[in-house]
């Protein structure tokens, strides 16, 4: 993955919905997974060959889940999460203050249960540019680099303003990429063309789209790195796993250890 060289999976899993179902932009509501279900959920994707999760402070219980659930075999797994973002109370504050920053590394790593986050993206607020370069946001995210906290730090953010200043600091970016929403290609062509890693989110629009075009869409395109799929359904993260077989036949969703 860029200059960090983490083997992102093609296919990652996303985390929003083992840990939280309130204030969300999907189409449908869904009660939260009990215990033993994230357990065979977690267990059952790395399994499958899915070795990429993301996670964040935001999506409520998500990263304690992930610690509990599948901490032991945290050498299987690249991880990512975020920082600047809270959602309690049904709704999300942000804070990029560099004491929030580092408070909010240090719980994660405690949540995740491990000694090192692979990736740490910038949760960005839609004044995404302002974000970066207006606060201690990416200093701080440096600092934890170089003190061996996270391996590579990046930003989920939103426009192409933000995202053409994290050229010069960042080893990831998260973008929206879909059918309904292709904007930003030439954001992740020159993402690409600076080694940094392009990780898709939403690549099924929030739910909205068929899952196999939609990925296929995405994966076809050379400068994406990985596309995070959430869910609740194993049969469905199955099916995302053999359009990614299919898709990149030379870089092939490894099944088992």
């Amino acid at each position: 993955m860029g200059a960090c060289n983490l083997p992102l999976t093609p296919i990652g899993y996303g985390a929003f919905k083992i840990g939280r179902n309130q204030a969300t932009k999907y189409a449908s509501a869904y009660d939260l997974p009990d215990d033993a279900t994230v357990d065979r959920l977690l267990n059952t994707v790395l399994e499958l060959g899915v070795r990429y999760i993301d996670t964040a402070p935001a999506y409520g219980s998500s990263e304690e889940r992930i610690g509990r659930a599948i901490g032991h075999r945290r050498s299987e797994f690249h991880l990512s999460t975020k920082v600047g973002e809270t959602f309690e109370n049904g709704r999300s504050t942000y804070d990029f203050s560099a004491a929030f920053v580092r408070t909010g590394v240090e719980r994660s790593l405690r949540r995740l249960r491990t000694e090192v986050i692979d990736l740490v993206l910038v949760h960005a607020s839609r004044n995404d540019l302002d974000v970066i370069t207006r606060t201690d946001v990416v200093p701080t995210l440096q600092a934890l680099r170089d003190e061996g906290a996270v391996r590579c730090i990046g930003l989920s953010g939103y426009t192409t303003g933000a995202f053409e200043n994290a050229l010069t600091w960042a080893d990831a970016i998260m973008v929206e990429y879909h059918a309904e929403y292709r904007a930003l290609e030439p954001v992740i062509a020159a993402a690409s063309a600076n080694g940094l890693a392009v990780i898709v989110k939403k690549p099924l629009a929030s739910g909205r789209l068929d899952a196999s075009p939609a990925l296929s869409l995405v994966l076809s395109n050379p400068g994406v790195t990985s596309a995070v799929v959430g869910g609740l359904n194993l049969d469905h993260l199955r099916d995302n796993v053999a359009v990614a077989n299919a898709v990149r036949p030379g870089v092939p969703m490894r099944q088992g250890g």
